[in-house]
């Protein structure tokens, strides 16, 4: 997917600007370039470490998780326990198994609803209610290609551009293992734990255009599998479906900094060609403590179920001993990921007795992140481009395999700049 075009300027400007041309000019142009440059100087660490918030931001906006799928189709499978227990009517049980009954007289019906249904209902928002325990392994695999062009330069006397044209790109592939481990108490409370793996690769290409151009380089930086950062969770079912009146579980999910950071890693240039930097390492985590409280809704309109969420993450601020991304440099700060939060609303239908299908679609909205270290003194410092829009559309299914075993596929497809080009998840979660 090609992104959006930015512009970047950092160069020395006895490498770039002629003497004669310095000497041609008038006293008062030459002295502007020359303040010119020494801001441009000043703002160079900055921007340094602007690119490690960036990092992290693509990290954040990675995690977030897709719109929830709907919670049931039918009668709510959470009032309901596996292994042929009793089950509580509130839906369109039988509509989903075929017989036709509407919403009302399913309310009044106490025969089970179907297993894609119960699949359903434990995809929403998390609440697995249709047992005491499961456990859930998935599999996410990101894929990321932006381009960019940079200008590697200035522009002297208002109109000769001074510098380098170069073409950027970017591959990265992300790896997730998620373990998953719930445990609900009287279909009303339920506590999980979540564990990630992460495996990251990415590929940076710098290439010249004109004639000053240095030739395509590459380099490709992996990170092995390793834990990233571990978060937990607690949901109630404050409300129960009725006629009038959707179901609604609240959550609140918090995440500890357990993964590598994205701060103080370095950037090495690259010594066949100058305009291409890559970090020596990739991060697996955020690097600071989040919470994230969340509501969901969802409502039954047999033979369909219209459902949404809303969550608001929270940052709390760290100290670093190294925020520098200069190599050779150690310089300590502080650091405040900007707050983000996210909606999603869609729509799902149960296809048969084994199988349902859901749309949707999801938007996160991050605020920009600031930083301050030895170099921007007690000021918070903006960093330019922290900020993102990620919104996705979102194609799931639910599939029975067994009584205690589901299939879970999840196809989003990135449609803004900031998101991924697409993100595929497979997750099978299996009741005890």
């Amino acid at each position: 997917m090609h992104r959006s075009f930015s512009l970047k300027a950092v160069v020395c400007l006895s490498t770039l600007v002629p003497s004669s041309l310095l000497y041609a000019a008038a006293d008062p142009q030459v002295e502007a370039l020359k303040q010119e440059l020494q801001a441009l100087k000043q703002r160079y660490e900055t921007q340094q470490q602007a690119l490690m918030v960036l990092e992290q931001r693509v990290r954040q906006v990675e995690e977030q998780p897709a719109a929830p799928q709907p919670k049931r189709l039918a009668k709510s499978p959470a009032s309901m326990t596996r292994g042929g227990q009793a089950v509580a009517a509130s839906g369109a049980a039988g509509a989903a198994a075929g017989t036709g009954s509407s919403y009302g007289e399913s309310l009044k019906d106490d025969s089970q609803p179907a297993q894609s249904v119960s699949n359903l209902y434990d995809e929403a928002s998390g609440f697995f209610g249709g047992g005491k325990f499961s456990f859930e392994t998935g599999i996410t695999y990101a894929r990321y290609d932006t381009r960019q062009l940079i200008l590697n330069g200035f522009l002297a006397l208002d109109s000769i551009f001074l510098g380098n044209i170069n073409l950027d790109r970017i591959k990265a592939d992300n790896w997730t293992l998620d373990l998953t481990a719930r445990y609900n108490l009287n279909q009303r409370w339920q506590f999980d734990v979540n564990v990630p793996v992460v495996y990251r690769e990415s590929t940076f290409q710098s290439g010249g255009v004109g004639n000053n151009a240095q030739g395509l380089s590459e380099k490709t930086v992996t990170r092995d599998p390793v834990i990233g950062d571990v978060n937990f969770g607690v949901a109630y079912k404050f409300l129960d479906e009725s006629e009038n009146a959707p179901d609604a579980v609240f959550t609140l999910r918090v995440k500890a900094p357990t993964g590598k950071d994205p701060f103080g890693i370095k950037l090495i240039q690259d010594p066949g060609n100058d305009s291409l930097a890559y970090p020596e390492d990739l991060p697996t985590g955020n690097g600071v403590w989040s919470v994230t409280p969340g509501i969901s809704l969802v409502k039954t309109y047999d033979p369909a179920v219209l459902f949404a969420s809303l969550s608001y993450t929270h940052t709390f601020e760290d100290s670093f001993s190294d925020v520098s991304s200069t190599v050779n440099q150690k310089t300590p700060g502080k650091v405040k990921l900007g707050d983000s939060f996210q909606i999603g609303a869609g729509i799902a239908f149960a296809l048969n007795e084994k199988m349902s299908m859901s749309f949707s679609v999801s938007d996160l909205i991050a605020r920009k992140s600031k930083i301050k270290s030895a170099d921007t003194g007690d000021e918070w410092t903006d960093v330019i481009s922290s900020d993102a829009n990620a919104a996705y559309f979102n194609v799931g299914m639910t599939l029975a395999a067994t009584d205690n075993l589901t299939i879970v596929p999840n196809l989003s497809i990135g449609l803004t700049d900031d998101a991924p080009d697409f993100t595929f998840s497979l997750k099978f979660p299996y009741y005890f």
